[in-house]
């Protein structure tokens, strides 16, 4: 995937653990969902600052993150959409 660090972006964040969905305002307004026993958050920021700053969150709050992967559009929106990535 080729993006400008300048220009909005979908990512697909992987932490272990359950983070509750109340959170996705401090993170950007990122989907969260969870898949097992991990929390994937997913959405689109506004440029390569944003996710810097979500990432920041995510090592102040001491969670670990297992993976950071970039999404092209029309992936993030089936992978927000697929069944079992509820708030459950």
């Amino acid at each position: 995937m080729s993006v400008s660090s300048n220009s909005p972006a979908y990512y697909r964040i992987k932490l272990q653990g359950h983070l509750d969905s109340n959170w996705s305002d401090w993170f950007e307004g990122m989907i969260i969902s969870y898949e097992g026993a991990n929390t994937i958050m997913t959405g689109q920021l506004a440029d390569q600052a944003a996710l810097h700053g979500v990432l920041i969150r995510i090592r102040d709050l001491n969670l670990k993150l297992l993976s950071v992967e970039g999404l092209e559009a029309d992936q993030e929106k089936k992978n927000s959409l697929s069944p079992g990535n509820n708030d459950t």
